[in-house]
């Protein structure tokens, strides 16, 4: 397929994104599964060009605001997607000649019916060519947090939100890290001897893959140069799966025993099923629940490919009790639903989705959710909170909250995490906020909170 058609997909993307308000991950997963028999060098321009016009959009729309006769939010909406695509080529994507770039974006213009547009969009992006090496950026020393916001592209309010617990400069290296590529992660599976590990990982590498373990999680490895993990020798006989650092280490936090009860009430995609079942046993058990009968579906695949024999699957909202298993269980995961601000590198359109008030309307959702689980937990057991996010109302203060109205007492989980972890002064007090910079992991939250006996 031709390379023109392809910024055309990738158009479409951008406008489903902007339009419908399509996922990017999800989007990008369908529409290269869609395409399956490109090459994969067309394949990861597609990926490329999608997400990363997608990641730098608040950059790229500051810098056509200053070139264009026309503010970009009262542009067309497919003229104003191919400016942003065709300024990310000449911006980010050195392998493209800019001229290229400008022309294809100007066929494109023709194509979708803007033919009258073809002058504007060929004179903005051939100025936008001429003048890429004068700067463009808001001055960091006289506008310190705009400047963070259009350099690596998040809101304004969002800058503001880490600034209230990070100082500049850490808020700067965290903003940089989400900018980061980070490859697959995936975890071995616990009973996996070294022997078998390692010819597991030379299967990778002849396959064209690079493996590089964790310098924090023992069995978490990155895998470089993988397009498909599910055609790796081992994935299909259930040898590693997909998760990352931040969640492995959240698992371990929790202290589960061979022989315990488990319960996961907001379980999928699965990754902490998996590996709270390995720590169970034959002689322990794992249910996993959902609200998601789809993503359920995804996690029982996940659950017979890795061969486990200890789980059980059951829709059910986290929002809503379940009498029969009051004090039931010896550890429960609630890793609820958040804004996602730890995984802004993973999934491009969530800064562009949250708000302060959607976080608000989170936080009571969550404290719902908490208020069920709570109840679940036995006499003495343990209750492992956990966020994919940086937000301390969402994190410290409802661990805070929880503790007050219920009991719990937030406990030491030093010995459960591996030494020498960045930051960890505060797992002495039971919690601990993971950050991309400082841990190479996704940012993440987790606390360590045990019932009153």
């Amino acid at each position: 397929m031709a390379s023109e058609n392809i910024r055309e997909i990738v158009l479409d993307m951008l406008l489903a994104v902007e339009r419908e308000e399509a996922y990017s991950h999800i989007l990008v997963s369908q529409v290269l599964n869609r395409y399956a028999y490109l090459a994969a060098r067309d394949r990861a321009f597609l990926k490329r060009l999608f997400e990363g016009t997608l990641e730098r959009r608040i950059e790229l729309d500051y810098r056509l605001d200053r070139i264009a006769s026309l503010p970009v939010r009262k542009m067309k909406p497919l003229i104003r997607n191919l400016l942003r695509m065709s300024a990310y080529q000449i911006f980010y994507m050195d392998g493209v000649p800019d001229a290229a770039a400008v022309n294809e974006a100007v066929r494109l213009a023709g194509k979708r019916g803007f033919s009258g547009l073809k002058g504007f969009v060929n004179g903005t992006l051939r100025r936008m060519s001429s003048e890429k090496g004068a700067g463009g950026l808001p001055s960091e020393k006289e506008e310190p947090e705009r400047f963070l916001s259009v350099a690596y592209s998040v809101p304004e309010w969002m800058v503001e939100h880490f600034r209230q617990s990070y100082s500049y400069e850490e808020t700067k290296a965290l903003l940089e890290s989400f900018l980061k590529v980070r490859p697959v992660m995936i975890r071995f599976a616990s009973g996996l001897s070294e022997k078998d590990r390692e010819a597991c990982i030379r299967d990778m590498e002849r396959a064209g893959v690079t493996a590089r373990r964790h310098f924090l999680v023992k069995n978490g490895w990155y895998l470089y140069g993988c397009e498909d993990i599910a055609l790796l020798k081992g994935f299909s006989e259930g040898l590693f799966t997909v998760q990352d650092a931040s969640s492995i280490l959240a698992v371990a936090a929790a202290g589960i025993r061979p022989g315990d009860r488990v319960l996961d009430i907001c379980a999928a995609p699965g990754g902490k099923t998996l590996l709270a079942a390995e720590y169970a046993g034959a002689s322990g058990q794992v249910e996993a629940r959902d609200i998601s009968p789809a993503r359920l579906e995804k996690l029982e695949e996940n659950i017979a490919r890795m061969r486990l024999s200890n789980v059980s699957v059951k829709v059910w909202d986290a929002a809503a009790p379940d009498a029969a298993l009051r004090e039931s269980a010896d550890v429960v995961l609630a890793d609820v639903p958040c804004s996602g601000l730890g995984v802004m590198g993973r999934k491009r359109d969530i800064k562009y989705r949250q708000t302060p008030e959607s976080i608000r309307s989170l936080v009571k959702l969550q404290r719902e959710i908490l208020r069920q689980a709570a109840d679940y937990v036995k006499p003495g057991g343990v209750l492992l909170y956990s966020t994919c996010t940086i937000n301390r109302k969402e994190n410290e203060e409802q661990v805070k909250w929880l503790c007050g109205e219920k009991g719990f007492t937030a406990e030491n989980m030093e010995g459960f995490l591996p030494e020498g972890l960045p930051g960890a002064d505060t797992a002495k007090e039971g919690r601990l906020q993971l950050l991309p910079h400082l841990h190479d992991t996704d940012g993440f939250f987790f606390a360590r909170l045990k019932k009153p006996v």
